[in-house]
C-alpha cells in the first residue's frame, strides 16, 4: 500500500538554511562547471552562500531532467509538478496510489492532489473562452492552473470587487474550482519602449531586446513587430526582418538576420555576471529559479511562479505564459529568460519595475521553436 502526503504537509531536517535532500540527491557541481557569474547572481538574488547556491543549481537541474519522465510515469493521474525550494525536490501531483509508485521510481516525490492537470486545464480553457467572448473585467489581470491548490487562480487588482467582477467570478466558478489572489496584483503591460540608447534592437520607434539565437536569426516578443517589419541593431544598421510574429493570442516572433550580423548561443550578463552560455531548452518546473536579461534593466533573477497562465492585456489575451517574480521595464520585451544554461522563454510583459519590484511573464521557448520550425543555437 502506498502512503501519500497531502499538499501542504511535510517533515524535513533544516541544515544551514536549506532543507535536507531526499535519499536520491543530484550530483554535486562546482563553480568551474557553470557559466561564470551564475553562482554570484544566485547568491545575490536569493541570499545564499556559495555552497547553498551550488546545491540549489544542482537540484534544480536534476528536477528539470526528471520532470518529463515523472509526468509520463504519472499518466492520466498526473496532477502537475513543482519544485520544492525548501527541500530541493521535484514534487509531482498524482490522484491515485499506483501512479505514485511509478512517479517515485523516477526520483520525484509523489503528492496526493484532488484534481488532475487535465481537469484544471479544462477549467482554465473555459475561462479563456469566457474572455474571448468579452466576459472578463479589466480588473482581472491573469489566470492559471495551480496544481498545489488544485484550483485555477484568478489574479485580481485589490479594491476592485465590483458587481461586474463578482458576476465574472460566479460564472467562472461554475466551470470548476477558482481561487482569487489580490496580493501585489497590478495591470500588466507589454514591455516595449520608445527609442532610447543602449544595446537593443529597433523596429520603427519601438525598442525591444533579443531573446535567444536560433539557426538563421533569433526569437523575441511578438508585440515588438509584425511579420515583415524591418529590424535595426544597436548601431542602427539593418539587422534583419520579422519572419514570423503573433500577438495577441501569443507573444512570440522570430527575426531572420542579415546585413553581416551573426548569432551566438549566449545571453548577456551586462557586467553583473559573465555572459551565460545556452546549452539547451529543458523546461524548468514551477518553483525553480530563473534569470532575465534585457536591454533596459539588464540582468535580474527570481522564481518561476506559474505556467499555462493566460494574461489579460488591454490588447487581448495571451495564452500559455509562464509567470515569474522577476522585475522588468519597458524595452526589456523579447529578452531572455534562462535557468542555469537552459533557455526558458522570451519576456512579454508584467507590472512594477526594478526599483520597487514586480512580476513578469515569458513566452516559453519550446513553443516558439515548434511553431516556427526553428532550432535553438547551443554552445
Amino acid at each position: 500500500m502506498t502512503t501519500l502526503t497531502k499538499v501542504g504537509t511535510a517533515v524535513a531536517l533544516v541544515v544551514g538554511g536549506l532543507v535536507a535532500a531526499p535519499a536520491a540527491q543530484a550530483a554535486p557541481v562546482t563553480s568551474g562547471q557553470l557559466s561564470p557569474g551564475l553562482v554570484s547572481s544566485m547568491r545575490a538574488a536569493f541570499g545564499l552562500t556559495e555552497q547553498q547556491a551550488l546545491v540549489r543549481i544542482a537540484r534544480e537541474a536534476e528536477a528539470t531532467r526528471v520532470a518529463p519522465s515523472a509526468r509520463t510515469a504519472a499518466g492520466g493521474a498526473f496532477g502537475g509538478s513543482w519544485f520544492d525550494q525548501d527541500r530541493g525536490v521535484l514534487v509531482v501531483g498524482v490522484t491515485d496510489g499506483k501512479a505514485a509508485e511509478r512517479v517515485r521510481a523516477t526520483g520525484a516525490e509523489p503528492r496526493l492532489v484532488s484534481r488532475t492537470a487535465a481537469e484544471l486545464d479544462r477549467v482554465k480553457d473555459r475561462v479563456d473562452a469566457l474572455s474571448e467572448a468579452g466576459g472578463v473585467p479589466s480588473a482581472v489581470t491573469s489566470w492559471h492552473p495551480d496544481p498545489r491548490s488544485g484550483a485555477v487562480v484568478v489574479n485580481l487588482r485589490a479594491g476592485e470587487q465590483t458587481r461586474e467582477v463578482a458576476d465574472f467570478l460566479d460564472r467562472a466558478k461554475q466551470f470548476g474550482p477558482i481561487e482569487v489572489n489580490t496580493e501585489g496584483v497590478t495591470a500588466p503591460v507589454p514591455f516595449a519602449a520608445g527609442t532610447v540608447g543602449g544595446d537593443p534592437y529597433y523596429t520603427g520607434n519601438v525598442r525591444c531586446s533579443i531573446g535567444f539565437s536560433v539557426h538563421g536569426g533569433y526569437v523575441t516578443a511578438g508585440h515588438c513587430g509584425g511579420t515583415g517589419a524591418q529590424v535595426y541593431g544597436w548601431d542602427r544598421s539593418w539587422q534583419g526582418t520579422f519572419a514570423g510574429s503573433s500577438f495577441p493570442g501569443n507573444d512570440h516572433a522570430w527575426v531572420r538576420t542579415g546585413g553581416g550580423w551573426w548569432n551566438v548561443p549566449v545571453v548577456l550578463g551586462w557586467g553583473t555576471v559573465s555572459d551565460a552560455l545556452v546549452r539547451g531548452s529543458w523546461e524548468a518546473p514551477v518553483g525553480t529559479s530563473v534569470c532575465r536579461s534585457g536591454s533596459t534593466t539588464r540582468w535580474h533573477c527570481g522564481v518561476i511562479q506559474s505556467r499555462n497562465e493566460t494574461i489579460h492585456y488591454a490588447q487581448g489575451d495571451v495564452h500559455q505564459m509562464a509567470g515569474t517574480s522577476v522585475c522588468a521595464e519597458g524595452g526589456d520585451s523579447g529578452g531572455s529568460f534562462i535557468t542555469g544554461d537552459q533557455a526558458q522563454g522570451v519576456t512579454s510583459g508584467g507590472y512594477g519595475n526594478c526599483s520597487s519590484g514586480g512580476r513578469t511573464w515569458f513566452q516559453p521557448i519550446n513553443e516558439i521553436l515548434s511553431v516556427y520550425g526553428l532550432r535553438l543555437l547551443t554552445a
